[in-house]
């Protein structure tokens, strides 16, 4: 009897922990399924062209005082690459959000060719718009399959090239049944910057006239990071070879010194805009971020003898 009521006991705690789990789970759904619908204008604008304009945008999170953007304004015009830098918390995720309208903005105007994209149609939105961000997650489905969400009537073919193109082909070939092996089985498991070079392709995949990236080389090490930074010149080159509006979100300077402009974001407000020369000749806080970065990866040990 005595060996019976600890294997009962150890039953009823089981219970009680797959209970809890459960009820935490359909809260989850619940929240998910009582969240406001995003509104769709009656009478929605088709965008000319593809440039993205920040006018005037002002933005606070519900429940916060300080705005997590003030007045911003600054222009990503159709075919170039614009950079957001600045300090963390200086709302470049924010800004980076409000263009798939993922938040409105209280004030202002973020506009895709021209149109506000609350006057747009949601789905017209969607369409024209790829976003990776740093925070990605995988489906419980196969590599294939999680790739194709992008487009789900591509063909297999085009998610292979896709893939190709992101530079996964070291990817696919670890994993025991190529792209048909579902993600978390059979000891399939990614890396953080293999999980960021598979959005990739499926950012390539959607072959959407604006892209939108948020730090896209968090998780990456300097192999993946390499990778990473090859995939980004494919994904700024449309199908056709022209040139895609990329908005991009970066903590290492190295990744923006290419841009077409770069915006530098503090405490909610663009405080500075220009190429990296002309941000590091006005020596201000983008030349300043450029000597302490330049300065962290010069860094290294030295030993005792180095030192004296």
């Amino acid at each position: 009897f005595s060996a019976v009521i600890p294997t009962a006991m150890t039953r009823v705690m089981f219970m009680s922990e797959a209970a809890q789990s459960a009820a935490d789970a359909i809260t989850r759904v619940e929240d998910v399924l009582a969240a406001p619908v995003i509104s769709a204008p009656e009478h929605p604008k088709a965008p000319d062209g593809n440039s993205v304009v920040f006018d005037d945008v002002s933005f606070a999170y519900e429940g916060t005082d300080a705005p997590a953007l003030s007045h911003v304004s600054f222009e990503v015009p159709a075919g170039a690459t614009v950079a957001l830098v600045g300090p963390s918390g200086g709302g470049k995720t924010t800004a980076a959000s409000l263009v798939p309208r993922f938040w409105d903005a209280d004030g202002g105007r973020v506009l895709v060719g021209g149109v506000d994209v609350r006057e747009m149609d949601p789905h017209d939105l969607m369409d024209r718009v790829a976003f990776v961000f740093q925070a990605n997650r995988l489906f419980k489905q196969t590599i294939l399959e999680n790739v194709r969400a992008a487009r789900p009537d591509a063909t297999r073919g085009e998610v292979m090239a896709a893939l190709r193109a992101a530079q996964c082909d070291d990817v696919v070939a670890k994993l025991p049944n190529g792209v048909d092996t579902p993600y978390g089985a059979c000891g399939a498991h990614l890396s953080g910057g293999e999980v960021q070079r598979l959005m990739l392709a499926r950012a390539i995949l959607k072959d959407a006239d604006v892209v939108v990236l948020d730090e896209a080389t968090a998780f990456a090490d300097p192999e993946n990071e390499v990778k990473i930074q090859a995939a980004f010149r494919r994904l700024a080159r449309g199908r056709d070879g022209a040139p895609r509006t990329v908005l991009m979100v970066a903590h290492r300077l190295s990744t923006v010194v290419g841009a077409d402009k770069i915006v530098v974001l503090q405490e909610g407000r663009a405080v500075e805009q220009g190429t990296h020369e002309q941000l590091v000749a006005a020596n201000g806080l983008y030349a300043r971020m450029w000597a302490d970065y330049n300065r962290a990866v010069q860094w290294k040990i030295s030993s005792e003898k180095e030192a004296e």
